[in-house]
Parts: C-alpha cells; structure tokens; sequence
C-alpha cells in the first residue's frame, strides 16, 4: 500500500462512520468506492451522487488560454460516473476555484459548463466560485483554477445496477472514448512539455493539430446512448467508467468475474506518440489512460448487437472488445499485450 492509498483509507475509516448516521430516507444503498452511491430519498427511489474534477487538464487550459470546453469535461467526470449505477442525471452543482475573477475567464468556464449541461441534458442548479488566490496559482497571469463537480441522479431503487449480476460468457462492449479526456494529464504533460520541452502549440502530423488542441479535446459524455440502452429491452449487466485504472474499471462490478479483453480497437494516435516520446511501457500506458475505450457495457451476446446499433446512432463507435469468465480474483487479461491486471495494476504475463 502507497503513500496515497493508506491516506485514503484513514479518511474512509472516518467517513466511512457517518454511513450508520441516516436510517431509511438519506440511506446510504452502497459501500464508498464505486463510481456513484445512491441514497434512498422514498420507499423505491434514490438519489445517485457523485463528484470529480478536471483535474490537471486545467493546466493545459492555461498553457492555451483556452478555457471554453473545461467545463464539458467537468460535466462528463461527474454524468459518466452517475449512470454506471443505472440512474439518468438530472442536476449539478459547480465548484470553481480561481486565482481572479476575471469576468471572460468566467465566462468561458460557463459557456463550457453550458455545453456539458446540454450534452448530459441536466440542469445547473448552483455552485461556488472562490477567489482564494493565496492557494490557487496559475501561470502569472491570474488563470489559476480547479474546476470540480457533484451530479444528481435519479433511479428507482430496485434498478440499482453495480454489476452484481454479471455471469461467465458475456460480452464487453467498448465504447470510443474522444481522445485522452480528463485523465492522465499529469503524465502526457510530462511527455510532451517537461520531457520533450514541446511548446503546446506545437504541431503534430499524426494528430493532425497541436499537442494542446489534442489533451484539451473534452471528455464525451455518454448519458443519451446509455439512457437509451437502459430504456429498452437490453438486459444490461454492468456499465463501468473507464477513467484512471483503465480497464481496471470493470473489475469494480460486483461479481465475482474476470474479463479477457482480446479485441480492442486501434488506439487514437496519441496514445502512440505518448508512449514513443515518454518511453512508456504498456504495463503503465494501460493503468493511466483508456488507450482508446471510454466506456464499457457488458451484456449478454443477444443484446450485444443492439448496443452497438444505439452506441453508432449517437455517433459513438462501438465494438466487442472482449467477454467475461467466472474469477474470484476479478483479473482482466488484455491478450494484444499479453497483460495481466489485478491488485490495481497491469503485468506482463
């Protein structure tokens, strides 16, 4: 156990008290750690929580003195890690941390967060923004900032979905992720503008644009296509986030299975030149990025191909990308690397 690790769990054992404090309405439906948790609010309706930030992609904002399009991840982080539960987002709150209230910096944020709301089709509801330039430092010149969020969702209680019913031959379907989205910044910063010292404008041909433009593309948001795999006659068995860990994330469904993933997509090209400029190894490129897989569904094979279908109705590519097999251990084999991940981490095998 890490540094970070045993930090976590000495503020979960505190936390993780307060879970006793509310009886029937304000319940807690799960244990910390998944993606969301989901309250109960009336006798077969809950409330599903959670909150996330953009992390370091803030920084990469400053480095372009773009700031339109941060607010959209900010709104992914939260909505995608909501309807892994199962439940539809309704409303966020906003948290917005700067160095100075410049009021086109704030606007810019907002026209971002707009565009997130819309995408994710949830209500703003309110926020915070704190002006505490003693913490927060940018560049010199005043664009400090952290961006974090808290979504609400809704979702009749019996409907929870945590992957508890997930069995042996089931098929894991992967959706495209749009690129690096909100996670792993801190490492393709290094690559490309400690290590390499590339400027953020500098251009790249198998990106077709700029290493800024491509870590600053935002995070897709993938509430209508699962919504309306949820709404129809799907039987889906498990819905992960793929965010840090990579494809870690679908051994957090609750049942007791692994998962060989034996056809993944091309990754984006960008993977590519992080690993070529950073020397990576794919033990490492695998537990910090999606190489190329956002989101994942796992259902049974007679469902799969309607999955597809909606996935690509919504502009979403979509494939088969592997199944599930029955694993106490909850191992997930990436066979193209010949990996092995388990204990939060990738092996060689």
């Amino acid at each position: 156990m890490d540094k970070a690790e045993e930090g976590v769990r000495r503020l979960l054992k505190w936390v993780g008290k307060s879970l006793s404090l509310r009886k029937s309405i304000g319940s807690s439906q799960l244990d910390i750690g998944y993606f969301a948790n989901v309250i109960k609010i009336a006798p077969n309706l809950g409330l599903a929580l959670s909150t996330d930030g953009v992390g370091t992609k803030v920084l990469v904002a400053q480095m372009m003195k773009k700031f339109d399009t941060i607010g959209i991840d900010c709104i992914a982080m939260n909505v995608n890690d909501v309807i892994c539960v199962g439940a539809e987002p309704i409303s966020m709150l906003d948290y917005i941390a700067i160095e100075d209230p410049k009021p086109e910096f704030l606007e810019e944020i907002g026209k971002g967060l707009y565009k997130g709301a819309e995408l994710a089709n949830i209500s703003i509801v309110g926020g915070e923004v704190s002006q505490i330039k003693e913490i927060i430092k940018g560049d010199g010149n005043g664009y400090g900032l952290d961006l974090v969020g808290m979504c609400v969702g809704i979702i009749e209680l019996d409907k929870i979905n945590i992957g508890q019913n997930v069995k042996k031959n089931e098929v894991v379907i992967g959706l495209r992720s749009s690129g690096v989205h909100s996670n792993g910044l801190t490492l393709a910063r290094n690559v490309f503008f400690t290590k390499n010292k590339f400027k953020a404008d500098k251009y790249f041909p198998e990106l077709k644009k700029t290493a800024g433009e491509e870590l600053l593309e935002p995070t897709h948001i993938y509430v209508k296509e699962v919504m309306e795999m949820l709404r129809k006659e799907i039987n889906v068995k498990s819905l992960s986030n793929i965010t840090s860990d990579g494809l870690l994330n679908l051994a957090r469904a609750k049942a007791e299975t692994g998962y060989i993933i034996d056809n993944l997509p091309e990754p984006q090209p960008v993977f590519k030149l992080i690993q070529k400029l950073g020397n990576i190894s794919d033990e490492e490129m695998f537990k910090v990025f999606n190489m190329g897989i956002g989101f994942c569904v796992v259902v049974p094979e007679k469902d799969a191909d309607k999955v597809i279908r909606i996935a690509k109705k919504h502009n979403v590519e979509a494939s088969r990308i592997g199944y599930t097999v029955k694993d106490p251990d909850k191992k997930v084999f990436i066979e193209q690397k010949n990996l092995i991940g388990r204990n939060n981490n990738f092996y060689k095998g």
